[in-house]
């Protein structure tokens, strides 16, 4: 999901609410109380497109390589020992190429009419969703390498990483996001045809000095395992206040929607966000995000957690 527009419903109370955030002064915190009464009472919304967090990388990532194959035991090993063939990476390179100048048409011609990937999507729904993304995030670069590779029969098996940038232009303020994509792909003939998403991560910030957040969160767990999503901001608030939120969805066809969602905003208590939560039994990947708002900012990150059955 990629993060694209905030919007402020209740914008009258919001922006004095925001105000007080901004200024950061002593005596409003001496009203740090009544700015939470006010929160809770407000059912402080914000809303803010689906492509959010998880929606952009996983657009994104369909677009930079992944592929979700069953591996032949008779697979040709190479793992990285050697270098990529020149046929992959001059691909990739394309690939790469056609997706930072936004050129749809272009990089639908790298697909299969049969593709398929991990989350459900095939080549009309990628189709759409990187569409509805491009219109929202300009100056997009995909740059992606090559982790290892394999070959089964005529077709190329390869794991990668795409590092995607890109800047979503609003009236008041830029999002600036960046993402990192791990996946598997299955490539015929120049075509991608499968593809699975193995990892990936994003982040949109705003503001001239938005919170620097390390998170906490396994890769993958085991389906009804619980895990700690740990959300960590590295600067001291001193007399700062900060605001917070973290919610889990799960990632699937339907997460390509790009439905409008919304969460409530709270006062945190600490430097970050610690939550405990629990895998799903049917095995879904979970998108895990949060937002953190405070003084000069406003960091939303998004990670994949893979929930194996």
């Amino acid at each position: 999901m990629i993060i694209s527009q905030i919007l402020f419903p209740q914008l009258k109370s919001l922006k004095y609410q925001y105000h007080l955030l901004l200024t950061g002064k002593k005596e409003n915190l001496a009203r740090q109380s009544t700015v939470k009464r006010d929160y809770s009472q407000n059912n402080f919304l914000i809303k803010y497109n689906k492509l959010l967090t998880g929606l952009s990388t996983s657009l994104l990532l369909s677009l930079t390589v992944v592929s979700g194959v069953v591996l032949s035991p008779n697979l040709t090993w190479a793992q990285g020992r050697y270098k990529a063939p020149d046929e992959l990476t001059d691909l990739l390179e394309k690939i790469d190429r056609a997706a930072s100048r936004q050129k749809i048409d272009d990089v639908m011609d790298f697909y299969s009419n049969d593709f398929t990937n991990s989350d459900g999507l095939n080549r009309e729904s990628l189709e759409q969703a990187l569409t509805k993304f491009w219109e929202l995030y300009k100056s997009v670069k995909y740059r992606t390498e090559v982790k290892s590779w394999e070959t089964d029969g005529d077709a190329i098996v390869a794991e990668t990483i795409t590092y995607i940038t890109g800047v979503q232009e609003m009236k008041n303020r830029d999002m600036n996001l960046t993402a990192t994509i791990t996946s598997k792909q299955r490539y015929e003939g120049n075509k991608i045809v499968e593809q699975e998403i193995l990892a990936e991560r994003n982040q949109l910030k705003s503001g001239k000095e938005p919170p620097t957040v390390n998170v906490n969160l396994p890769v993958e767990i085991e389906a009804g395992e619980k895990y700690n999503f740990d959300v960590i901001v590295e600067e001291p608030l001193g007399n700062q206040i900060m605001l917070g939120a973290a919610w889990e969805e799960p990632i699937n066809e339907d997460s390509y929607n790009l439905d409008a969602a919304s969460f409530k905003l709270e006062v945190l208590p600490s430097g970050g966000i610690f939550k405990i939560g629990e895998a799903p039994e049917n095995a879904d990947d979970q998108w895990l995000s949060a937002v953190l708002m405070r003084k000069g900012g406003i960091t939303i990150s998004t990670y994949r957690l893979r929930v194996l059955d």
